[in-house]
């Protein structure tokens, strides 16, 4: 199934950061910012500030995320536009059956419903049964304009009712003041999506890595050493930082992150230009050199975690979703560790 294309159109940004949040997770409480002069410390709020690039505005109302293994679930459903110019004032997603333990992130201006029933069997969910649950959720508010674009957010978890290569519906009613749209239209076996007129948001399953991106014993791309450093109560931004081992013959590039911990991950550099600590978000990627080993860690190259619903705390793990140009999708257990940390802190890291 191939994605569509279409031009892209930016949208405003909110402001989203507790400022200081995002200094204590970049800098380490020994060296801190204490240091910082005044310039540089205008520079990082600077560019705190612009670290959000535009997202594309899609024709179609679509998930952020692409493809999902078994486990936990991070997505944000893109409404790119209104009806036929008239502004939208509720939302509603179905959650397919297989996709349990669902929560919808609360969103400014809106009011969020959910509607719970039973699921078609128990499925097994971290430390016990489940058997009901969320299957709609509807946001209601704004309006959102037409000529804006917004997310709406859930977490929820991947059962085992799916197998790789499956293609999962997430079937949308998009109301607005002058009518409606039902992104609800699913392609049919050798049938492209793009020649549906409302296309359901689509999640393909994959199967869940350990790390690697190739299972056959050859030169692989591998991922180790994911840690991620615990955040203060009231901090929404936190970092994280692994290790890139492509031991293959060709350069590939790091696209994309996410976590179910984050609102949204961001791949990040830091250097340091004449005494002045510079951030910025690598928008295109990050380029991984064939045969080297790219090391995300404090001071450097790094992971931001963004509008956090809650602090990443001491021994907290969770499944980070790393999205390769060539290797694609891996996914990797990251440990958190103290707060302050500048060591790896996985005691369950892999060792390839």
């Amino acid at each position: 199934m191939r994605s569509l294309r279409l031009p892209r159109r930016p949208f405003a940004v909110p402001a989203w950061m507790a400022l200081s949040g995002a200094i204590h997770a970049l800098f380490p409480a020994s060296k801190g910012y204490a240091h910082m002069t005044k310039h540089s410390l205008f520079t990082a709020v600077l560019m705190l500030a612009v670290a959000v690039p535009g997202t594309a505005a899609l024709a179609h109302a679509t998930l952020d995320v692409k493809s999902a293994s078994a486990g936990s679930l991070r997505a944000a459903l893109r409404v790119p536009h209104g009806c036929e110019g008239s502004p939208t004032v509720a939302v509603k997603l179905t959650i397919p059956e297989g996709v349990i333990g669902v929560k919808p992130a609360p969103k400014a201006g809106w009011t969020v419903t959910m509607t719970k029933g039973p699921y078609a069997r128990a499925y097994d969910h971290f430390h016990g049964k489940v058997s009901e649950g969320v299957k709609e959720i509807v946001w209601r508010g704004g309006p959102l304009l037409d000529e804006h674009y917004d997310e709406f957010i859930f977490v929820g978890f991947v059962s085992d009712a799916f197998a790789p290569g499956d293609q999962v519906a997430f079937p949308v009613t998009q109301e607005c003041e002058k009518g409606q749209l039902a992104w609800a239209e699913v392609a049919a076996p050798g049938v492209e999506a793009r020649s549906l007129k409302y296309p359901a948001p689509v999640l393909k399953i994959v199967e869940k890595g350990d790390g690697k991106a190739d299972k056959g014993g050859k030169a692989a791309l591998t991922v180790g050493k994911a840690w991620a450093r615990a955040t203060p109560g009231g901090a929404k931004v936190g970092a994280g930082y692994l290790e890139i081992v492509n031991s293959t013959a060709a350069a590939d590039q790091l696209l994309s992150a996410s976590a179910p911990v984050a609102g949204k991950t961001e791949i990040h550099e830091m250097k340091d230009e004449n005494g002045v600590m510079k951030m910025r978000a690598l928008s295109d990627g990050l380029d991984i050199p064939a045969g080297s080993t790219v090391a995300l860690q404090p001071g450097g190259l790094h992971l931001m975690f963004l509008d956090l619903p809650a602090p990443l705390t001491e021994g907290q793990t969770f499944d980070l979703t790393l999205t390769f140009k060539t290797a694609g999708t891996i996914i990797v257990p990251v440990t958190v560790g103290e707060v302050g940390a500048g060591k790896q802190a996985d005691p369950h890291a892999h060792h390839h």
